[in-house]
């Protein structure tokens, strides 16, 4: 029987994209662990994800649709709703794509979640504003994109050094914001200042429910150093991780040294090793735990998750039990044969 997964774009049959092994490795991983990438329009990604030699255009309409089949996918990172809400439109088309349950990673709108204007550097009137979150993101959410809605993230804005509040000023702001956020939705805060790790942060997300994201970015301490922090893992309804640019990278020369994004052309062998650790220790807590990569981080997102998934598998940590196998995921790798 053929593993080849059917595609949506057109590809002769010698470039379909065999799934048998990663739908087993995904078949031996807990439903708990939910893996997937930042973004999904990606045409470097032929030959890994896609079928074809689909354009970006192409992924960017029905790309999510094909992103959601492959197995080795149990979430994906929406990423531009950062810069602009998404309107119903969008949402509509996304959730049409994608089966019931394929909870995806939203990031918030930055209007939201920016202390200053990225280009004047003056204050944004607009930050931490409930009112407007309620407004242009959760209401269009909670209409057209409710079932397949995983946690909302908070990145906060890096601010240089001589823009940083005080630590009473951003725990006092950034407390008044939790506990008016509306009941009913999973959040997650971001924070691109390591100033802001404080006990007292830790305190506020266990009072309100809300959960860190451990980030491996520029300018954040590592996986490690994060998970090492009292109490911080265990904030939150869920576990989220996303792997964004190993720490002392830059952003553009990421970009530039690591397109299309075919291959894994920088392993981060620590960052892996911390994975391990953050899943284990989301194991013992019996919790759902979301892992985003993003291409930045090793050069291929697709290929780091399938790494990632195969070292937990062989070390045996977070694997299925016999009824714990993700709902739908064996049903539709069948399908596909």
């Amino acid at each position: 029987m053929s593993g080849r997964q059917l595609s949506l774009f057109e590809a002769p049959e010698a470039e379909r994209i065999d799934t048998t092994g990663d739908a087993e490795l995904m078949r031996q991983l807990s439903s708990d662990v939910r893996f997937g990438t930042s973004s999904w329009t990606f045409p470097g990604w032929a030959g890994i994800v896609y079928a074809g030699r689909p354009s970006e255009r192409e992924l960017q309409q029905r790309g999510l649709e094909e992103y959601a089949r492959h197995p080795l996918f149990r979430t994906v990172g929406i990423d531009r709703s950062y810069y602009r809400p998404l309107g119903e439109k969008d949402l509509r088309e996304y959730a049409e794509q994608l089966p019931r349950g394929f909870n995806c990673v939203h990031k918030v709108y930055g209007r939201i979640t920016s202390a200053l204007d990225p280009r004047t550097r003056e204050p944004n009137p607009e930050f931490l504003d409930v009112a407007l979150l309620e407004r242009e993101v959760l209401r269009p959410l909670e209409r057209h994109f409710r079932d397949n809605l995983g946690p909302l993230v908070f990145e906060l804005m890096p601010l240089h050094q001589p823009e940083l509040p005080s630590d009473e000023r951003f725990i006092t702001k950034l407390g008044q914001f939790l506990a008016a956020l509306p009941r009913g939705f999973s959040y997650a805060i971001e924070l691109r200042n390591r100033e802001f790790l404080l006990p007292e942060y830790v305190d506020l997300l266990h009072r309100h429910g809300v959960s860190h994201v451990f980030n491996f970015w520029e300018r954040m301490p590592r996986l490690g150093e994060q998970l090492a922090l009292p109490g911080l893992l265990e904030a939150g309804d869920v576990a989220l991780s996303r792997l964004m640019i190993p720490p002392g990278k830059r952003y553009m020369k990421r970009k530039e040294t690591l397109a299309p994004f075919d291959e894994l052309r920088d392993p981060q062998p620590g960052m892996r090793r911390d994975v391990m650790e953050l899943c284990l220790a989301v194991q013992r807590l019996g919790k759902v735990v979301y892992i985003i990569a993003n291409n930045k981080a090793e050069g291929c997102s697709p290929l780091t998750v399938r790494a990632l998934a195969s070292e937990l598998v062989r070390r045996g940590i977070a694997t299925a039990s016999g009824d714990r196998q993700w709902e739908g995921r064996e049903s539709e790798a069948e399908a596909a044969t």
